[in-house]
């Protein structure tokens, strides 16, 4: 273990020599070192938080202020590893170590005498725990907000798809944690997680992880671990240089400063989240004029000095070159040396700070006590130390407060760097921007783009999702068994639209809007309704027109017949249906769906009447029938009547009950606002229109079973066609109606109105005016008795044995 202890010389004053002779060191604890000529590159790392030691004392040295009189020194020792060389230092207090667990084999050993120990190391807080570590102190900023920020980065890039290479600890467990929890709040997903163990024995096993990590499909890899983690990728065997991912570190792994021989290439361009540089006053004065002959005492310096520049400092020796008077640390790679402080050394610079008050808190209450001679009553023990120290607070030559309660430290601040090799091997840190973890949302990260170096694979901000983006106009659709982050992307229904990339849900337009075909866009529906200007208002009301003219034409030829009041029922019929063409109102929509039904029950009543009277006629005509009382005007006008008249009271409950009224259809046609008439109640609808269809198949019924009566006075088989074209009319007039929508529902009940009564007109009348306009000889009573002598000879010679 290097130890790098300070000690304090006897004071010319006698009450303070008694004091301080037994206050002599104060020892930092680093990693270990090897005892070579020349340093390795990791050794720079730690002779430079010797440097920050070195700073410290002189610093305060200089101050009136601070333990006046007394003037603290120095040595650095290179000893074995052993923990008994610290206590035989006779030290009060240890600065140590660099990682939690170095820190806590120290603790081991030196809990046992109850010396102190300031850890320099990561904020753990494992060691916060008192009762198994009540000799331990820490001054490091907390890393709480380190997960956010990565967390903050990935959303600011839209990075959705990321690995996580976490070194295998308690840190790296708490770490894991609490940045899947704050990824998954974030709708980002974890792509792999590789756990990286730091025990040697798992060292063969990282080929394979490292393998595993260069062919997975996310390209942004978070890596968290400290130095440990660092010395123990240097060991992979083979060659791994990872060029297609976006690495995003921590400070903690500081691979600017690295083992000697490892490849950071893998790594160029990563994105390192950094504490925050404190420019300490005079420190990089201190460091440009460091130079061995300054400190000829420090052997380490002189062997850092041959390391760095490959010279020699001593001229009586020839081989290397001989180092220039004017060299300089400001000469030196940021691969061997950083001008700036970093965060440990800047750690270790407040804990000398921090042991130097307290010393100069016990130093002026000794110096108020009276003089005691017994020497030894004013021995300092180190386990004394901890009452001054955990309350020792003071502000650095930052301004920075620095505390020793825990509890008061604060989470650490970061700025974000980008680590870079140029292609002539420089090596730069360039500041990209920051984290600062209490700012407001949106003022805590800040990035600057353009000031960003990305991986030559790179044109542009690198992409790393597990899907491509849904585009506008589609939805997430999430695949069954993966990640929130693994979807498909599917169009949005009919209505909705999504006017942004990578919409969970697509959102539905207001009911006067509808989506326009690229299913990005709300426009305004137009208000649209059957009108007569259009061609098909046009040939519904010429058609409905026409044939109520010629309805009326016909009605000429059966005046005064009971035909005459089934002509002139469908020539309403045909009239009703201009009703349901223009803009709907209140008048109309009462009037459509009623004049509608009784005029056409009208016409169908008046056909079961027509079939009756033909079968009683017939009837009638057998001697000794009683059929003969029925024949005559008021049985089917009694017929009409009664059955027309149940069709009122149904429509007059209908419009009681749930009357039609103007309302406006945005759902059914997506472009436009269809008005139209809501029929209300749609069982009286049904109603209706069921009781029409019931006297319909009761005429039908009674027309086909009277259809073999003589063709001379029969007219049953036209009613039966005229009742077969109804029914089939009617009949698929429902699933017509149900499945179209806006004004075409509307134009169907119309062409269905015009069908049926064209049918019931044709079916029924055109074959009587044939006759009376066209053949009026087949109209006199020779034809007519000549017709049905023929027919009873054919009807004696089919069936001879009837008489």
């Amino acid at each position: 273990i290097s130890i790098i202890s300070f000690h304090i010389p006897p004071s010319t004053h006698t009450q303070q020599t008694a004091l301080l002779a037994h206050m002599r060191k104060v020892v930092i604890i680093v990693k270990p070192t090897r005892s070579r000529k020349l340093l390795s590159v990791h050794d720079y790392h730690v002779y430079f938080r010797v440097l920050a030691l070195l700073f410290a004392v002189e610093e305060i040295n200089k101050d009136p202020n601070l333990l006046p009189n007394i003037t603290l020194g120095f040595h650095i020792y290179n000893t074995q590893p052993n923990e008994f060389s610290t206590l035989e230092t006779q030290s009060v207090a240890v600065i140590g170590g660099e990682t939690s667990e170095l820190s806590i084999q120290i603790n081991t050993l030196l809990n046992l005498y109850k010396f102190p120990q300031i850890s320099y190391g990561p904020f753990d807080p494992f060691l916060s725990n008192k009762v198994n570590f009540p000799s331990v102190y820490q001054l490091a900023s907390k890393d709480s907000g380190l997960a956010l920020g990565m967390v903050r980065l990935m959303v600011h890039f839209y990075w959705t798809w990321v690995g996580l290479v976490i070194v295998d600890n308690t840190r790296g467990e708490t770490f894991l944690w609490d940045i899947r929890e704050k990824m998954t709040r974030k709708g980002v997903c974890e792509a792999f997680v590789e756990k990286i163990p730091t025990s040697d024995k798992y060292i063969n096993s990282l080929g394979d992880t490292m393998r595993r990590i260069n062919q997975s499909s996310a390209n942004v890899i978070i890596i968290y671990g400290d130095t440990n983690l660092l010395m123990t990728l240097k060991y992979v065997k083979g060659h791994y240089v990872i060029c297609n991912k976006v690495w995003i570190t921590t400070f903690h792994w500081d691979f600017v400063i690295r083992p000697h021989g490892m490849d950071v290439k893998s790594f160029d361009r990563a994105l390192v989240f950094s504490d925050k540089k404190k420019d300490i006053p005079g420190f990089k004065h201190f460091l440009r004029t460091l130079k061995p002959s300054k400190y000829p005492e420090d052997t380490f310096l002189k062997r850092f000095w041959n390391s760095v520049f490959r010279c020699s400092l001593d001229y009586k020796i020839s081989g290397p070159k001989h180092c220039l008077q004017n060299t300089s640390l400001e000469m030196v790679s940021i691969r061997y040396f950083e001008m700036s402080m970093s965060s440990q050394s800047y750690t270790i610079y407040n804990a000398v700070y921090a042991v130097a008050w307290a010393l100069h808190k016990i130093l002026l209450t000794r110096s108020e006590m009276e003089y005691l001679r017994d020497e030894d009553s004013l021995v300092l023990r180190p386990w004394q130390l901890h009452s001054v120290l955990r309350n020792i607070q003071f502000n650095n030559t930052v301004g920075d407060q620095v505390f020793m309660d825990e509890k008061r430290i604060a989470a650490r601040n970061y700025d974000i760097t980008n680590f870079a090799i140029f292609d002539n091997g420089t090596e730069v840190l360039v500041k990209v921007g920051e984290f600062i973890p209490h700012a407001p949302f949106g003022e805590d990260l800040s990035i600057h783009e353009n000031m960003i170096m990305w991986n030559q694979l790179y044109l542009k901000i690198p992409h790393s999702a597990c899907t491509e983006k849904c585009g506008l106009g589609f939805q997430k659709s999430a695949r069954e068994g993966m990640a929130i982050c693994c979807f498909d992307c599917i169009p949005c229904p009919e209505g909705d639209i999504s006017n942004k990339t990578d919409m969970n849900q697509c959102i539905m337009c207001p009911e006067n809007e509808y989506s326009n075909k690229e299913k990005n866009l709300c426009l305004p529906k137009m208000v649209t309704f059957l009108v007569y200007e259009e061609p098909l208002g046009i040939t519904l009301t010429f058609t409905a027109l026409a044939f109520c003219v010629l309805t009326v034409l016909i009605i000429g030829v059966f005046v005064k017949t009971l035909s005459y009041t089934l002509l002139l029922s469908l020539s309403q019929c045909f009239l009703s249906s201009l009703l349901f063409i223009g803009k709907p109102n209140s008048i109309t929509c009462l009037l459509q769906q009623t004049i509608f039904g009784i005029t056409f029950t009208i016409a169908i009543s008046t056909i079961l009447a027509k079939t009756i009277t033909v079968v009683l006629v017939f009837k009638a005509i057998r001697p000794g029938s009683r059929s003969r009382k029925w024949i005559g005007s008021k049985t089917p006008i009694s017929i009409m009547l009664i059955c027309s008249l149940i069709q009122v009271i149904l429509c007059g409950i209908w419009l009681l009950v749930s009357p039609p009224f103007p309302d406006a259809d945005p759902h059914s046609e997506p472009e436009y606002i269809t008005l139209q008439c809501n029929i209300g109640s749609l069982i009286a609808f049904y109603f209706v229109l069921g009781y029409m269809g019931f006297l319909a198949l009761v005429s039908f019924s009674v027309a086909f079973l009277a259809r073999n009566l003589p063709d001379t006075f029969n007219e049953t088989k036209f009613i039966t066609f005229s009742m077969l074209v109804f029914c089939s009319v009617w009949i698929s007039f429902l699933p017509t109606y149900q499945s179209t929508k806006g004004k075409t529902m509307v134009a169907v009940e119309v062409f269905s109105i015009l069908s049926s009564s064209v049918g019931l007109l044709g079916c029924i009348f055109f074959p009587k005016c044939y006759v009376i306009l066209l053949r009026p000889q087949w109209n006199t009573h020779e034809w007519v008795n000549h017709k049905s002598y023929d027919s009873r000879r054919h009807h004696s010679k089919a069936f001879p044995y009837v008489s």
